[in-house]
């Protein structure tokens, strides 16, 4: 007797499924424990009555009654039903029934049954299984503990060309040629004994019917076990590489050519270094031909309407010892030959098998023949820029296999990586030109005039030898008569910083908009260079010196009615304040982390800022020049500010001319801003208290404000706009509330209350009693919004300075 071990995942399994006995009446004559923990009913409960009383809900008799008679007329059934649970829920259950036959004709039926979803769940598992060896392209062979095959799948069928009913019974490593087998054998036993599986080990296999064809296979292992841990034999899945293989032999060619092609801008020597890669890696012969005015470092032009120049050639029967002139005598190609057909159509041409009376001729002008023995020949063009720059002609002789498809695919990678370093030189001024225009156009134009502070910015490019930077600088008015004063700097050069730099800029402006505090801008901006860093990462785009960690910024947030300015950085120079009478000191901040470290917090400092101070932000760039120490720069820069009644255009000036050279490697941001103060006659704010009646006490104050600043037009829609906020903060917070009217360019006003609860503008239905607040809020002003602080909110409106 052998007892085997049943399987949890086996739903039928004789602990996990439930049973029950009927008689061909539908009453129920037998009732397991099973069935009993699965649907609450015990024995006593259902032994005796009709199951369709007991089990199935009136909405599901139809789908009974037709179950019962598929199982009556084909002696059994096996689907899912609906059964009512104990509790009166209905629970999705599969069933098996069979029918018994008892002693003079009396007919019972036997169900066995199991949640459904766990049998759906093995039958995918039943599906996969059969996928793997009717369906799946992998190889998959199972041996047994005695070193036979027990079954193999369909691939392995069509790749060994024996039926898949032959390999039962035979040994491990059958139909492998001798060497091949015993890799075969060792490996499955190995497997068999140790129990430790392999993971795609690569071999080589070669069949005993084609001992000469070698094809490399990816193999992986693992022993079969039955649930009590007996052994039941090896697994073993084979996959057919040899593309892949060979593949990877081009790649290695492809990697050298990235170290060997390009090295200078240099036109010729970068079709020599194309030419000595390729052979006799690829080719047993090479010649490469540009077109004249490449040559001479001019921009082609669109379609080649000028003869080409032969720049470079090899073979592996002799090498030239000195390189042709570039402008050496033009090469001219008959309409017929492929290179010809090459540089009209800027198509490769591959001819794998070239007819053997191809050369029995003399050749035609422009038809090179490095050796009479050619078989197979390619040419490829060299394309940049969507310009046909010249063709390179590859030619077999010596090696017996020709072109393929995939040597033609290797030959255009490497044409195409040679055509844009040659094409690099030509470009790299435009490219320069290129960089700068975008990188002044992410910069901001015009800085608007601020009722809060007076401002003069300077944007210094670096030197053409280092490339552009991400440095900028921003001026962006708040609510509140508010101001956000911001610099940054993108560690880096080149296209990828400013790139960088304007997403930056951007993300800084919309965090700005929602009125958020200096820390917390950059805590969210910190979380966006992350996101950035790990976007480029996705899609490989992390060339070395490129990446967008590195970034830093500092965020000042200044408010002329109360003269705090909130200040916070992150891996910044601290910004300088100059007093009104001269005192130059820089702002003593917490340091914070460069912007993409993460996880690490940043602090804001809250200062006082006295009316006519001004406050200097700037780029490590001005103070860190390589001729400047560090400590220098700072020090002619506080010298420079020492002046702050003097013209803010002259000051800055005189900043630049006095800490940066002619050509910087580095770009500068510098932002100098003197503060202003609103006068008090032009802020009134009030405190009200918490019940009914702070509506008519926000009407009231703000109509007698409004007509002492003589602004009665505005009357009757500014207290229209107060009532309604003053009636929200009423009946949504919990604290006083505090009223603000500010007079400036336009009119202001603000309600502060304790609650955090975001506002929201919608459309009232007619029906509805409330809700048109906000939206008459909207209607009535010109901008509105809300700003966050850590003890509430304030709900902020402006409307124009319009004259009666």
């Amino acid at each position: 007797m052998t007892v085997l071990s049943e399987s949890r995942d086996d739903p039928f399994a004789l602990h996990l499924a439930a049973s029950a006995v009927l008689d061909d009446r539908g009453t129920v004559v037998g009732w397991s424990r099973r069935a009993e923990e699965l649907l609450g009913h015990p024995g006593t409960g259902v032994i005796g009555r009709r199951a369709r009383e007991v089990l199935i809900d009136p909405r599901d008799l139809p789908a009974a009654r037709e179950a019962a008679a598929m199982c009556t007329r084909a002696g059994g059934w096996f689907g899912v039903l609906a059964v009512r649970h104990r509790s009166g829920r209905l629970v999705e259950m599969g069933f098996r029934a069979r029918a018994l036959l008892r002693d003079g004709g009396v007919r019972e039926w036997f169900l066995v049954g199991a949640p459904a979803e766990a049998i759906l769940e093995w039958q995918r598992d039943r599906a996969v299984l059969d996928g793997l060896f009717r369906r799946c392209p992998i190889g998959l062979v199972v041996h047994s503990p005695e070193m036979t095959i027990l079954r193999v799948n369909r691939s392995v069928e069509r790749f060994t060309g024996v039926p898949a009913a032959s390999f039962r019974g035979m040994p491990t490593g059958a139909l492998l040629v001798a060497e091949d087998a015993r890799n075969s054998v060792d490996r499955v036993r190995r497997v068999l004994q140790t129990g430790r599986s392999l993971v795609a080990t690569e071999q080589y296999t070669r069949l005993e019917r084609y001992p000469t064809r070698e094809r490399a296979a990816s193999v992986s292992a693992f022993r079969l076990e039955d649930p009590s841990g007996r052994v039941l034999g090896v697994a073993e899945t084979i996959e057919d590489i040899t593309e892949r293989h060979r593949a990877r032999l081009r790649l290695a060619l492809l990697a050298q050519a990235g170290t060997r092609i390009g090295t200078t801008l240099d036109v010729g020597e970068t079709a020599w270094e194309l030419a000595d890669v390729m052979v006799p890696q690829l080719a047993d012969h090479v010649s490469v031909d540009l077109s004249q005015p490449v040559t001479r470092g001019e921009e082609p032009a669109q379609g080649l309407t000028e003869s080409v120049v032969r720049v470079a050639v090899r073979s592996v029967l002799a090498r030239q010892p000195e390189p042709p002139q570039l402008g050496g005598e033009p090469v001219e190609f008959a309409p017929d030959t492929p290179q010809a057909r090459c540089l009209a159509d800027g198509q490769a041409v591959l001819e794998s098998v070239l007819p053997p009376d191809r050369f029995a001729v003399e050749p035609r002008p422009g038809e090179l023949v490095p050796d009479p023995g050619v078989h197979s020949l390619i040419v490829v063009p060299l394309i940049a820029r969507g310009l046909v720059l010249g063709a390179m002609s590859l030619w077999r002789s010596r090696r017996p296999d020709p072109f393929e498809a995939d040597d033609l695919t290797l030959a255009q990678e490497l044409a195409s990586r040679a055509a844009v370093c040659v094409d690099n030189a030509q470009r790299y001024t435009q490219q320069q030109q290129t960089a700068l225009t975008l990188q002044r156009s992410l910069l901001p134009r015009a800085v608007p005039r601020q009722p809060a502070v007076e401002v003069a910015p300077r944007y210094v490019p670096a030197g053409a030898a280092s490339g552009l930077g991400g440095d900028w600088f921003d001026v962006i008015p708040l609510s509140g008569a508010r101001v956000a004063l911001v610099v940054g700097d993108v560690v880096g050069h080149g296209l990828h910083a400013a790139a960088t730099m304007g997403r930056l800029r951007t993300a800084v402006h919309t965090l700005a908009s929602l009125d958020l505090e200096p820390d917390e801008v950059l805590s969210r901006l910190d979380d966006l260079v992350n996101l950035l860093a790990d976007e480029q990462e996705a899609v490989g785009e992390q060339p070395v010196g490129e990446q967008v960690i590195g970034a830093t910024c500092l965020y000042a947030l200044y408010d002329p009615v109360s003269r705090l300015c909130s200040v916070a950085r992150a891996g910044h120079p601290p910004p300088a304040v100059t007093t009104p009478d001269g005192q130059v000191s820089l702002l003593e901040l917490p340091a914070g982390p460069p912007l993409g470290l993460g996880g690490l917090p940043f602090e804001a400092r809250d200062v006082e800022l006295a009316e006519g101070s001004l406050l200097t932000l700037y780029t490590n760039g001005l103070i860190g020049e390589r001729h400047i120490d560090l400590d220098t720069g700072l020090a002619r820069l506080c010298a420079e500010l020492t002046r702050p009644a003097d013209p803010l255009e002259r000051t800055c000036q005189a900043v630049i001319d006095s800490l940066v050279p002619a050509h910087p490697a580095d770009d500068i941001a510098l932002l100098i801003a003197r503060t202003r103060v609103l006068p008090p006659q032009n802020v009134a704010s009030w405190r009200l208290p918490l019940d009914p009646s702070s509506a008519a006490q926000a009407r009231m104050l703000t109509t007698a404000q409004l007509t002492e600043w003589g602004l009665e037009h505005l009357a009757f829609t500014t207290e229209l706009v107060a009532s309604e906020l003053v009636t929200n903060a009423y009946r949504y917070a919990t604290g006083p509330v505090t009223l603000r009217l500010i007079r400036e360019r336009s009119l202001i006003c603000e309600v502060t209350d304790t609650s955090h609860t975001s506002p929201h503008l919608r459309r009232a239905r007619t029906t509805d009693e409330g809700g048109r607040g906000l939206f008459l809020v909207a209607q009535l002003t010109e901008r509105w919004g809300t700003r966050y602080t850590r003890e509430g909110k304030t709900v902020w409106t402006e409307q124009p300075l319009l004259e009666p």
